[in-house]
């Protein structure tokens, strides 16, 4: 059985290399062939979750919900961008981050991000009762 061994100063790592999937010029062909500020956020929330995902109770799980970042130098594809975030508080079931990301040359971004942490089962059922009533309203 898993315990909460939440603590402040935990710390997630995640790493990506830019690519075309991941540039902004996949999501409009007019934008630039560099890492594309979404995935720039999504990596950071990413590092948020592996900084807590082994030390949550059992059937537990942490959720988005609230991310403010500022991307701050470019990265081309092909370099490698890695995203650290450190636990900073602990609010019951609130847990607030900071997060920065670096790639090889410089630091790209910076952030404060928040996540709940959430009983897995009651979420994964409020998310059927919505496909359920969305269900419901195509039927009648």
């Amino acid at each position: 059985m898993k315990f909460n061994t939440l603590r402040v100063g935990l710390t997630g790592v995640a790493q990506v290399v830019v690519g075309d999937e991941n540039a902004a010029d996949h999501f409009a062909p007019d934008m630039v062939p560099a890492f594309a500020t979404p995935m720039l956020l999504s990596l950071m929330d990413n590092a948020a979750h592996e900084a807590v995902k082994n030390h949550l109770p059992e059937g537990y799980v942490s959720v988005g919900t609230r991310l403010s970042i500022s991307h701050v130098a470019a990265t081309p594809k092909g370099m490698q961008v890695t995203a650290r975030a450190t636990l900073v508080e602990i609010h019951r079931n609130r847990l607030i981050f900071e997060a920065e990301a670096f790639d090889e040359v410089e630091k790209v971004g910076e952030g404060r991000l928040e996540r709940f942490v959430v009983n897995r089962d009651s979420f994964l059922k409020k998310l059927e009762s919505k496909l359920d009533f969305i269900k419901g309203l195509t039927t009648e």
